[in-house]
């Protein structure tokens, strides 16, 4: 069994090797060359755990997964970004207990929706996050590659 809980900064070795080995699938999947996420290090890391909400899956003190959130209280608006699991752990709903988690959050915090950029034309992604009730609210090709902007309305 696996648990869910928030990121300590003896965490953010782990985060780093999850971000990398995620993001490097991501391109795959999405036939995209470079990303942002694999050019951040690990003190980027331990910045973020003490900025944001990261949160970590974890078994036996082994952490397998891990994403980041923002909230933006003006707006009341959460952003997700960096989601990631270790691939030996994927399809054991880590990913989406994780996710859960992020909605917890964001509606313990008030939020009216959480928003998330992801490559469009990967079907499994898009399938993942539609199947937890997110939808496309916009789409930009300026990049490498088509980025859709997905949103969950918690109201």
């Amino acid at each position: 069994m696996f648990e869910v809980r928030r990121a300590k900064s003896e965490d953010a070795a782990a985060i780093w090797e999850i971000t990398r080995d995620a993001f490097t699938h991501y391109c795959e999947l999405a036939g995209i060359s470079d990303i942002a996420a694999l050019h951040e290090s690990e003190a980027d890391v331990r910045r973020d755990i003490e900025e944001k909400t990261v949160l970590v899956a974890y078994i036996d003190d082994c952490v397998v997964g891990s994403l980041r959130l923002t909230f933006d209280d003006e707006t009341k608006t959460a952003y997700l970004s960096r989601f990631g699991v270790r691939r030996a752990y994927r399809n054991n709903g880590i990913g989406k207990s994780l996710a859960n988690m992020a909605d917890i959050m964001a509606v313990r915090r008030k939020m009216k929706c959480i928003r998330l950029h992801t490559a469009s034309k990967v079907a499994e992604i898009m399938r993942f996050y539609y199947s937890r009730g997110y939808y496309v609210e916009s789409v930009d090709s300026s990049g490498e590659y088509i980025r859709a902007c997905m949103r969950k309305d918690y109201e």
